[in-house]
């Protein structure tokens, strides 16, 4: 976990705490776990759907994951109002679930013919949203959905 807080700008990790550093590891951690099966998931529902929906579905199964990891391991809220909880996450991975599905979209549509992409452009398009829509979540639930926690 020291590997993956080192990956922070040193500008960043000299204004935060240790604790704070510990979370965001966990967080890097959980998150990635749940975002690889946000990924891993889109390749089975791609057989049934249009790569668009597969996108927002996959996030729907990865948030599941992310919700209670999070919980558990990050923020180490299991003693709060978990249904509270659950409607911020919801509304933080709204929020984040369109970001991954323009960036998405936008990547496999107007990025790659850009640049005459053209070798696994869906399942990178796809992670690398996944990966620009993770700092975005951290903040949103480190706000909001587990706010005052930890």
């Amino acid at each position: 976990m020291d590997s993956l807080v080192a990956a922070l700008p040193p500008a960043l990790r000299a204004r935060m705490s240790p604790a704070e550093l510990r979370r965001i590891g966990r967080f890097l951690l959980a998150g990635g776990f749940a975002a690889f099966v946000n990924w891993a998931a889109r390749f089975p529902l791609n057989e049934i759907m249009p790569f668009s929906a597969a996108v927002l579905v996959a996030y729907g199964v990865g948030m599941v994951v992310g919700f209670f990891l999070y919980r558990l391991f990050v923020f180490e809220a299991h003693g709060g109002d978990a249904r509270s909880q659950l409607w911020k996450f919801i509304l933080v991975n709204a929020v984040g679930a369109v970001e991954v599905w323009l960036l998405a979209l936008a990547f496999v549509h107007w990025l790659a013919p850009a640049v005459g992409w053209t070798l696994w452009v869906e399942p990178i398009a796809h992670a690398a949203a996944i990966g620009i829509g993770a700092a975005t979540s951290y903040v949103g639930h480190r706000l909001l959905t587990f706010r005052g926690i930890g």
